[in-house]
């Protein structure tokens, strides 16, 4: 088809969306029959088709910070003595605070003492649970030595053996607590691990049986909310861009997907609900190299999502493609002929093609 008898018009808009960005590109309307001169012609260029592959990316906000806050409430009897200051890493076998001048140390585990664990006398049975589990995997984990640990078959938990209950006696006056090989509520702070003390709320003098502070993890995250029916390609595990404040691009990896729905979103500055907004899901992301952040407390950041990727396709620049009148699009070759495809994932100026006569190497036309 001579170039002069070809009206290349711009008779689509396309709209690609990728997350929170939005491209508009224009097709080009291709007509079996012009209805006349055209008034200028349009400037036309070349691609080829070649053999790629495609990413369909998102960018939402979120904010970088410690994560959620968990409370720390006091338990047993007295008043407290010494607080944990803020910003202060507390590790196992460490005091999170003190009451009536003995401390509460911080153990690792998922079940909190329940019950005071003593060592069995006379004809007594020697307890056994979950609770006596976190006891002695943390004293094993601390150097004590515990003796012999029967073995937990039944998934009951440990037992409270004797010499568990001595090793408890020598961690005791290691630590300057009363040496009793008893062990009540009151002496142990379970968590799942290492934390960070963030505000604390309660005074010197206050009665332990009340929330004493807040802590988090000990590494820098960020939490990003995204609309509940919009998280689809979003994954543990999935690698992300993370850009900073001062428009730095770091790498990452998503830690968790939150299956918990919040009823409106969460603000990624300030961090507050805002009813208004649609039902919301926590990601967690991490940098891959924390010393990206460091200096960095808490700032609100960019993630950019990879929420698509297609493999090896054929693809072309998005105005290559030709919208026909009876539907469809096609390629045009640079002999004026056409070739109908059937097009796939749009991401970043690109668009996925295929169908017969479509390989790599074909050369086509495309709106400059």
């Amino acid at each position: 088809m001579p170039a002069k008898s070809r009206l290349a018009v711009l008779a689509a808009l396309l709209l690609v969306a990728g997350g929170a960005t939005t491209g508009v590109v224009a097709l080009r309307a291709h007509a079996r029959k012009s209805p006349g001169p055209p008034v200028s012609a349009a400037k036309v260029a070349t691609a080829t088709v070649t053999r790629t592959d495609l990413s369909d990316s998102r960018t939402l906000p979120g904010a970088l910070g410690y994560g959620p806050q968990t409370p720390v409430t006091g338990r047993g009897t007295g008043v407290v003595t010494a607080l944990a200051t803020p910003g202060a890493t507390v590790t196992r076998g460490h005091a999170l605070y003190r009451a009536d001048d003995q401390p509460v140390v911080l153990f690792y585990g998922g079940t909190p003492l329940f019950r005071t664990l003593k060592a069995a006398t006379g004809k007594q049975h020697p307890e056994r649970g979950r609770d006596v589990t976190v006891v002695a995997d943390n004293l094993q984990a601390l150097g004590y030595d515990i003796g012999y640990r029967p073995p937990d078959t039944d998934g009951l938990g440990a037992t409270y053996t004797p010499a568990l209950a001595a090793a408890v006696k020598r961690w005791q006056r290691h630590i300057g607590a009363a040496a009793t090989g008893t062990l009540g509520v009151g002496q142990t702070v379970v968590l799942p691990g290492p934390v960070r003390v963030g505000q604390v709320q309660a005074r010197l003098g206050d009665p332990v049986q009340e929330t004493l502070m807040s802590v988090t993890a000990t590494g820098r995250t960020v939490t990003v909310p995204v609309e509940a029916g919009d998280a689809t390609g979003i994954a543990a595990g999935a690698a992300v861009t993370i850009t900073l404040p001062d428009d730095r691009s770091v790498a990452g990896r998503v830690t968790s997907v939150s299956s918990t729905v919040q009823a409106g979103g969460t603000d990624p500055g300030s961090g507050q609900q805002d009813p208004a907004s649609p039902p919301s899901i926590d990601v967690t992301v991490a940098p891959a190299h924390p010393e990206d952040v460091a200096g960095l407390d808490a700032a609100p950041v960019t993630v950019r999502f990879t929420t698509t990727t297609r493999h090896g396709v054929l693809a072309v620049p998005v105005t290559a493609l030709v919208a026909l009148k009876e539907g469809g699009y096609a390629l045009q070759r640079t002999d004026g002929t056409l070739v109908a495809v059937t097009t796939g994932l749009f991401a970043a100026g690109r668009v996925e093609v295929s169908g017969p006569g479509v390989s790599a190497g074909l050369r086509v036309e495309t709106a400059s």
